[in-house]
């Protein structure tokens, strides 16, 4: 467990170098990221390679102990390689070129970016291979999808498509392409979205979202290839950036040794308390996307400024909190972006640890005593990870379907799923946020939002998890259609209507309007979508209380095997969900705490029977938080009774005592 800083010493004077090296030392700093975004420097003309000033700026932080993470340049392709082989820029919709003057402009399919992409990835890696500062590699910055029509990308499309579906009429059965006269007769007449992706056919944008994810994972794919050959004792990782995303994480990771976040959470007042539930939410993905700890590659150091107007500045201890949420999510390593402000260039105001004066302030000295404590519990924290007893299933696919075809105003599948895990977060409650396609054995509650695309494969899965033991909760737009964005001719849930015990007689897609349910005897607002049910063999525990389906069942609950299937008709307030969960937690055994206070959080990091809590007070004002017991702090060393007063940031760890068997 350590600390770092992102560094780009072709943006300083070298006589800066060593103060920066000595002070970074003196920081307790024992890493940088360095030349992702330095091609330009690295290879100034076509095969005219200069090494020389990373060589020295390497060496020099080297003397101080501190350790090198190298990013391949390839996301910023200098302006030889652009003019002189225009096939590396992307082209829109209408075949028109996107020009430099923002990084990421190059396609994947690209054949003149791949070759030289190759050829300055091999000559850094035959150069570093041994030179022992440097652990590891970062490729490439922030992959993401380009949405590139060129001609190279719609050859590849063509043959990603004939290895998928071998033939014509399969792909047209696949898409359903008789509708509106779409139906090909030569794989000539088949191209990337051109003209835009309104109204086509949502399977061919399905399976072209699908194509440009592989696209990318086969540009990444030729570094790694080059990296493991010279580098075999070196780490690769790449930086991802944030959710929700087109790009499939699951597929660009698979490769790569762990993964590392780009992780921002907002400084701005109004967005105080929430981005701590969605920050929860982006660590717990990223932490499921290998099933295991990863590194935070830049966070943040200042109040950014780039691609928006600038976010108000971290209030004191702003910093310091949000780093150990991240630990206590699974971080092993944090990298902070960036060490110093930059003088020029489009990111001059996003801000590092020192501002443009060179001078070190109160957040350069809250990150002094972060570094501190980080090194402090190093030791204990060492080997331990986050272990959640419920899942979450998320899927860049649904997400994507949902995307394409809006199904009705204010539904969206990325903020559905990020109100029930801030419930979860409230009541204190560990999740896994996983891959649908991962092994769910093990785990008593498992959630699935909106399984639009959904399988017989993966209906069989969850049935057998469900028969096994566990509650599995379904909520509305699940079973829609199959894997090729083609709807089910059947009921809804479509392949889970068996498991779930209930079919879907009707659905009004409300949208914005507020409409009403009871459960419990209580009741809460509901919005967005309201499947009207008719229960098979499951028993009804929710009813509608306006519109036409007054009365009507809202949702259900069917045993099945030796678990339950719960339908969650509507999309609920938050609230319904924090009295739901408490209700299947208590039923299934899974501690949780009912008065955690609104913008506090808890996470455990765990290894054997060694468990330490994390308790965290994400916002700018003091919270009471009651205990179980008096606990010992690990980071404050003093004991802090069952009554904690948390001041606003304020951070406690404990070890907990051992679990009962």
């Amino acid at each position: 467990m350590r600390m770092g800083v992102d560094y780009y010493p072709e943006h300083w004077d070298r006589s800066l170098w060593e103060q920066d090296a000595k002070l970074m030392q003196e920081t307790g700093v024992s890493l940088i990221r360095v030349a992702e975004f330095a091609w330009s420097r690295l290879e100034p003309t076509e095969g005219r390679y200069d090494f020389t000033w990373l060589d020295d700026a390497i060496d020099t932080f080297a003397k101080r102990g501190i350790q090198v993470v190298i990013g391949t340049p390839t996301c910023t392709p200098p302006n030889w390689l652009v003019n002189a082989y225009p096939d590396v820029l992307p082209r829109d919709e209408k075949l028109h070129p996107r020009y430099p003057g923002i990084r990421g402009h190059r396609c994947y399919n690209s054949p003149s970016m791949r070759h030289y992409s190759a050829l300055i990835v091999e000559k850094l890696a035959l150069h570093y291979a041994n030179n022992p500062a440097v652990i590891g590699w970062q490729t490439d910055n922030e992959f993401s999808l380009n949405e590139c029509n060129c001609e190279h990308c719609n050859a590849r499309f063509r043959t990603w498509l004939q290895e998928k579906y071998d033939s014509i009429e399969a792909i047209n059965a696949a898409w359903g392409t008789v509708v509106w006269s779409g139906e090909y007769s030569d794989w000539s007449q088949i191209t990337t979205p051109l003209g835009g992706m309104n109204y086509k056919n949502p399977s061919f944008v399905l399976d072209y979202k699908r194509f440009e994810t592989d696209s990318l994972v086969e540009f990444q794919q030729l570094q790694l290839n080059i990296l493991k050959k010279h580098c075999p004792n070196h780490f690769i990782t790449h930086n991802i950036w944030s959710y929700p995303m087109a790009l499939d994480y699951y597929k660009l990771c698979e490769n790569l040794d762990f993964v590392s976040l780009d992780y921002y959470p907002s400084t701005n007042p109004e967005k105080a308390e929430s981005s701590g539930y969605s920050g929860a939410l982006t660590l717990d993905l990223t932490r499921g996307i290998k099933r295991q700890n990863f590194w935070i590659m830049e966070t943040i150091s200042g109040p950014p400024g780039c691609w928006m107007p600038m976010w108000r500045t971290p209030h004191p201890g702003f910093i310091r909190a949000f780093a150990w949420q991240s630990i206590a999510r699974g971080a092993d390593t944090l990298v902070h972006f960036r060490w110093r402000s930059a003088p020029s260039g489009a990111e001059q105001f996003w801000h590092g640890l020192i501002d443009h004066s060179n001078v070190p302030g109160r957040r350069f000295e809250e990150y002094r005593g972060l570094c501190g404590e980080v090194r402090k519990l190093a030791p204990l924290l060492e080997g331990t990870e986050v272990r959640g007893e419920v899942a979450i299933l998320h899927s860049h696919d649904q997400y994507n379907a949902f995307q394409i075809q809006y199904q009705v105003d204010g539904m969206d599948y990325f903020d559905n799923l990020k109100t029930i895990h801030r419930a979860f977060t409230k009541l204190g409650i560990v999740t896994d946020v996983l891959n649908e396609s991962d092994d769910l054995s093990g785990y008593k509650l498992i959630v699935a939002p909106s399984l639009f695309l959904l399988d017989p494969e993966l209906a069989s899965r969850l049935e057998t998890c469900v028969q096994n033991g566990a509650m599995l909760v379904l909520t509305p737009r699940t079973g829609v259609k199959n894997l090729n964005n083609v709807c089910w001719i059947q009921p809804l849930p479509g392949p889970l209507s068996n498991a779930a015990g209930v079919t879907v007689a009707e659905y009004d897609p409300i949208g914005r309007d507020v409409h009403h349910f009871s459960w419990r005897n209580k009741t809460y607002s509901c919005s967005q979508w309201c499947d009207i049910l008719t229960p098979q063999t499951a028993e009804s525990v929710a009813w509608y209380e306006d519109d036409f389906f007054a009365g009507k069942t809202a949702a259900t609950v069917h045993k099945f095997g030796e678990g339950e299937v719960c339908y969650l008709g509507t999309v609920p307030e938050e609230a319904f969900y924090v009295d739901f969960i408490q209700d299947a937690a208590v039923k299934l055994g899974l501690q949780f705490i009912s008065d955690l206070p609104e913008g506090v959080q808890i996470s455990t990091r765990v290894k054997g029977s060694t468990r330490y809590l994390f308790l965290m007070n994400l916002t700018r004002k003091e919270q009471i938080v009651t205990l179980d017991r008096v606990y010992y702090s690990l980071l404050n060393e003093r004991e802090i009774g069952q009554v904690l007063t948390m001041a606003p940031y304020a951070i406690e760890i404990v070890e907990l005592p051992m679990k009962s068997t």
